[in-house]
C-alpha cells in the first residue's frame, strides 16, 4: 500500500515535469499530456515489455493515465507558479525515482529473474521515463551528463537484495529500500555528487609527410 501510494506521488511529479518539459518546446495540449504520459510512465512500459510483464499498469489500470494527465493540465493552468515549487519538485522527484527502482526490483523478483535482471529492471522502471522525455524534447538525456540518478535505481536494488538477505520481512525491506534511495538522492542533489565525466575533445593531428607510407612505392 505504502509504496502504491510512493508511486502515485512519483507519476504525478513526474508527470508534471514531463509538462513543463513539454511546454519549454512549445508544444499543444495533447504534445504536453504525451510528454507528460512518456515521462511518468514510459520507463516502467519499456521494463514490461523487455521482461514480458502483462498488462502494463497503465493497461490494467487506465485511471492513472487520468491522473497523469489531470496533473499536466494542471501545470499548464499554474504554470506561473511553477518557479516557486522547484524544491518540492526535487523532493517528489526523489521520492518517485526510490519508489520506481523498488518496483522495478519486485517485479523482476516476481517473475523469478536474479539480482542482474533486477538492477535492469530497477534502472529502466526509474531513468528511462526521463530518457524518452528529453529524446522527444530533443536533448541529451539529462541522466548521461549528470548527477547521480541511475546510480540511486542501483543503489536501492542492492539495499533491497541486502535486506533480503539479512531475513526482513518484504515491508521492512520496502522501506530501508526506499529511504536509503530517497536520502542519498537528496545528499547528491546538496552535495553536487555525480559520476565522473568522459570528456573527449578530437583534436587535428597533422602528419608529417615524409612519414606516410605510400612515399616508399613512389617512383
Amino acid at each position: 500500500m505504502l509504496l502504491t501510494v510512493l508511486w502515485a506521488i512519483g507519476i504525478t511529479a513526474e508527470g508534471m515535469t514531463g509538462a513543463l518539459a513539454a511546454g519549454r518546446q512549445k508544444m499543444d495540449l495533447f504534445g504536453v499530456s504525451v510528454i507528460a504520459c512518456v515521462t511518468a510512465i514510459g520507463g516502467g512500459s519499456i521494463r514490461d515489455l523487455l521482461l514480458g510483464h502483462y498488462p502494463l499498469v497503465w493497461v490494467a489500470k487506465p485511471h492513472f493515465l487520468l491522473l497523469i494527465i489531470g496533473a499536466a493540465i494542471l501545470t499548464v493552468s499554474i504554470s506561473f507558479l511553477m518557479q516557486h515549487f522547484k524544491v518540492l519538485f526535487l523532493v517528489l522527484d526523489a521520492v518517485g525515482l526510490s519508489a520506481f527502482a523498488v518496483i522495478g526490483t519486485q517485479v523482476a523478483l516476481e517473475m523469478g529473474y536474479g539480482f542482474i535482471i533486477a538492477v535492469v529492471a530497477s534502472v529502466l522502471t526509474g531513468v528511462f521515463g526521463g530518457v524518452l522525455r528529453d529524446l522527444l524534447c530533443d536533448r541529451i538525456p539529462l541522466v548521461f551528463q549528470k548527477e547521480l540518478y541511475a546510480s540511486i535505481a542501483l543503489l536501492a536494488t542492492c539495499v533491497y537484495f541486502g535486506m533480503m538477505y539479512l531475513g526482513a520481512n518484504e515491508n521492512t525491506t520496502v522501506i530501508v529500500s526506499v529511504l536509503v534511495a530517497f536520502v542519498v538522492r537528496l545528499l547528491s542533489i546538496w552535495r553536487g555528487w555525480r559520476l565522473p565525466v568522459f570528456d573527449y575533445q578530437e583534436r587535428e593531428y597533422k602528419r608529417d609527410p615524409r612519414q606516410r607510407l605510400w612515399r616508399f612505392f613512389r617512383k
